[in-house]
């Protein structure tokens, strides 16, 4: 196909966003569904609208790309997108995710080869997850020990997603061996706190005192988000603790994560007291400008004691 003449339909389905439900829209899909080259545009077309009628064409397509696929589909783009759509539309597609969160390409990359299906596996998993595959957690557990970190991100969070209380023991393992990307442990411990919520936290907690500082912060940054006041104790006790100064700020940060009354007393409090320790607590709680209930209370705070931001 001529650069210029793919160009062109590209553009032609870009326009298709004007009106994306006509019947006029649909039939030009599914011949771009029929086209390699275009088929990454068409399936992004079909997700972004949920447009369920090209279902069929969009798995069709799938298995024609897994026919010698890092030629007709290199960087694996387009059965990428395919699977993002199936998932938005919540089709049920056994067959599909399972193929996806399998399927491996390496392709030729400066200085050797990489594997580009790595995001592909991580959206099948998530696909298993949304359809309740049946011991879904086979999957979710070898996808665990993906070669690929952003695959390991991905079945941590599908785990998460998955609402299942058999993801513990995956979970707290992977914590505990450790990984060579600290995304991946911080996405552990970030699904551990939606699955176990209240028995995780001493367990999350104790990883405040790790000898590496990179899961130290996602422990941190874990327990602020997970929003339960009951974290406040253990982040308070390690910021007290900290020698760091850089990580005593991340801790700050992590407490005004929890949106706590009383994890904002503390913060004000600490504001109150001025000098660094106030500056530090001042630049946590600047998290709340954009909401203006909070953030006029901290004006109000520093205006009772004579201050101001």
């Amino acid at each position: 196909m001529a650069k210029s003449r793919l160009e062109d339909q590209l553009a032609a389905l870009a326009a298709l966003h004007t009106d994306p439900t006509s019947s006029e829209t649909r039939a030009e899909l599914r011949r771009a569904l029929s086209q390699n080259a275009l088929v990454a545009r068409a399936a992004e077309t079909a997700g972004e609208f949920l447009l369920g009628e090209l279902e069929g064409e969009l798995v069709q397509a799938f298995e024609r790309l897994m026919v010698n696929p890092s030629k007709v589909d290199p960087g694996c783009l387009a059965k990428t997108a395919i699977v993002e759509a199936l998932y938005r539309m919540e089709a049920y597609r056994p067959d599909t995710y399972l193929e996806g969160i399998g399927h491996v390409q390496m392709e030729p990359v400066w200085g050797g080869r990489e594997d580009t299906a790595a995001k592909l596996r991580g959206l099948s998993a998530l696909g298993l997850v949304r359809i309740n595959y049946p011991n879904v957690m086979l999957q979710l557990a070898q996808l665990l020990a993906d070669p690929v970190a952003d695959a390991r991100i991905a079945a941590a969070r599908a785990i998460g997603y998955s609402g299942l209380e058999a993801g513990v023991p995956l979970l707290r393992y992977k914590a505990l061996i450790g990984d060579s990307h600290p995304q991946v442990v911080c996405e552990c411990f970030t699904a551990l706190l939606k699955l176990d919520a209240e028995p995780a936290l001493a367990f999350v907690a104790g990883f405040l005192q790790h000898d590496e500082r990179a899961i130290q912060e996602a422990a941190a940054v874990a327990l602020g988000e997970s929003h339960q006041v009951q974290a406040f104790p253990f982040l308070e006790a390690a910021w007290e603790d900290a020698v760091d100064g850089e990580m005593r700020k991340t801790l700050l940060v992590a407490i005004a994560l929890l949106r706590q009354e009383r994890a904002l007393d503390f913060l004000i409090s600490l504001m109150l007291e001025g000098g660094n320790r106030g500056a530090e607590a001042l630049s946590a709680l600047s998290m709340y400008q954009s909401d203006e209930r909070i953030w006029e209370r901290i004006e109000r705070s520093l205006r009772e004691c004579g201050q101001t931001l």
